[in-house]
């Protein structure tokens, strides 16, 4: 890290936004906010993308970290602006953010490249469930293609519960898809620099990892070490690395993968800003291997001191 924080200049915190992950960016970019100024970083909350730019446009920050979720700032339309305007950021350029947040394209490219992901189809908006159910088969996934943190996902086991969760998942996108549902376990890899942090399992007293798993319950149990094989592990973070860069993503994120019946790896997705709250999985598989919170912070922001090159 570099020893001087006054190298970042005054450091724009992009948080909360309007989007349905804005309680869960308000959260993690307030602690990210108190980390930055407990290292001493000119550090300064911005709600929402549009006040970014406007900040950004006056000459009032240096840098933005960016801690806004979903399509307020994950899909790679802020650091798209961004760039267009000389401001460094932290994460992933404007085509990887774009991809990683659109699960469906995200998944043809894994799929086309060989790295494994769960069988899949997208769902056309006037077709009966009864008739998907027949195509694709039950029980399955139904997620909305551009949402994070499980918005919208549901689990469908018959007819019936598969009309319900397309219910669900259009309430939140136009463009939804099915996925086949694996058994064998739900990991998350953080990737950090070009380093692939432990593996995580995530074991949720419900059995799935939904909203209220992820950010309420106090009952899920992440388990590090995560109880793989040495060799399952690094398969595991072959997989997550190879994901991550196939979609072009750089600096930091989180690659979600689920085991089948056979324990091989499948990507879910590619998360490329991560929480960062009291629940979130990179903190925790930071502090396995000894890098505190405030480091963490630290070494995010300084990936935005890299070039623009290959973003």
């Amino acid at each position: 890290m570099r020893g001087d924080p006054r190298v970042y200049g005054r450091v724009a915190v992009a948080m909360g936004g309007s989007g349905s992950e804005r309680e869960v960016s308000r959260a993690g970019g307030s602690a990210v906010l108190a980390a930055l100024r407990g290292m001493g970083v000119d550090a300064h909350a911005v709600e929402g993308a549009s006040a970014v730019l406007q900040g950004a446009l006056a000459g009032a920050f240096d840098r933005v970290f960016i801690m806004l979720h979903g399509r307020d700032g994950e899909d790679g339309r802020l650091q798209g602006a961004l760039e267009l305007i000389g401001i460094p950021y932290t994460g992933s350029g404007p085509l990887a953010s774009a991809l990683a947040l659109d699960k469906l394209r995200a998944k043809r490219i894994w799929r086309d490249l060989g790295i494994p992901t769960a069988d899949f189809q997208p769902v056309d908006a006037a077709e009966d469930a009864a008739a998907i159910a027949d195509r694709f088969g039950l029980p399955c996934v139904v997620k909305p293609v551009h949402e994070g943190s499980t918005v919208g996902i549901g689990i469908a086991r018959d007819v019936e519960g598969l009309r319900h969760a397309l219910a669900k998942a259009r309430r939140h996108d136009r463009e939804v898809f099915v996925e086949r549902l694996l058994r064998g376990g739900e990991y998350t890899v953080a990737i950090l620099e070009r380093d692939a942090l432990p593996a995580i399992r995530i074991v949720p007293a419900s059995g799935f990892y939904d909203y209220h798993a992820k950010y309420r319950a106090e009952d899920t149990r992440y388990l590090i070490p995560s109880g793989l094989s040495p060799s399952e592990e690094r398969r595991l973070a072959s997989v997550a690395l190879a994901a991550f860069d196939a979609l072009g993503c750089r600096g930091w994120g989180r690659v979600d993968l689920m085991l089948d019946e056979r324990r091989e790896p499948f990507v879910l997705e590619v998360n490329t800003v991560p929480g960062m709250t009291d629940h979130s999985l990179v903190p925790k598989a930071a502090a396995a291997v000894g890098i505190s919170f405030s480091e963490l912070v630290m070494r995010i922001l300084e990936t935005s001191l890299e070039s623009g090159e290959g973003r």
